[in-house]
């Protein structure tokens, strides 16, 4: 199995919602209820604004029946500014869902970085990459701990 672990930056596609519920007496603030608001969009299947990643309804069914780890997938709201209507009219967004990630350390396929990075196992790259994630930059993690043998 491999032990190899990527760090992902995905594309950021608009901001937090005027809808979206969090406690921010914490660092990353705690996320109730998320709303995205997308700005523009490149197609990613995964994108994220801080603290929150969202993907496209087919990749997170991907995910689910790869049987990764490390993630829960519930509902995001989403909407878009006059800019987005006016750079894309007429658009219609694929579904998503929100990627709120469970992972608490390298054992899982998905965990955040101390720096609350976005980190993934090989195989979870392997799903990922068989979908749109042309603007996620990809960077080998670097040993935070490393992973338990």
């Amino acid at each position: 199995m491999s032990t190899e672990r990527w760090v992902l930056y995905p594309e950021v596609a608009g901001e937090l919602g005027d809808n979206t519920v969090m406690n921010t007496s914490v660092h990353p603030p705690e996320v109730f209820h998320f709303h995205h608001r997308f700005e523009g969009w490149l197609g990613d299947d995964l994108l994220k604004v801080f603290p929150c990643f969202l993907v496209s309804s087919a990749l997170a069914k991907a995910l689910e029946e790869a049987r990764l780890v490390g993630f829960s997938l519930d509902e995001v709201e989403v909407s878009t500014s006059p800019e987005f209507q006016e750079l894309y009219p007429g658009r219609t967004l694929p579904e998503f869902r929100w990627l709120k990630m469970t992972g608490k350390d390298r054992n899982a396929d998905f965990c955040l970085t101390p720096d609350f990075r976005l980190e993934v196992s090989s195989r979870a790259l392997e799903v990922l990459k068989e979908f749109n994630i042309a603007h996620a930059e990809i960077k080998a993690a670097e040993g935070w701990p490393p992973p338990r043998a």
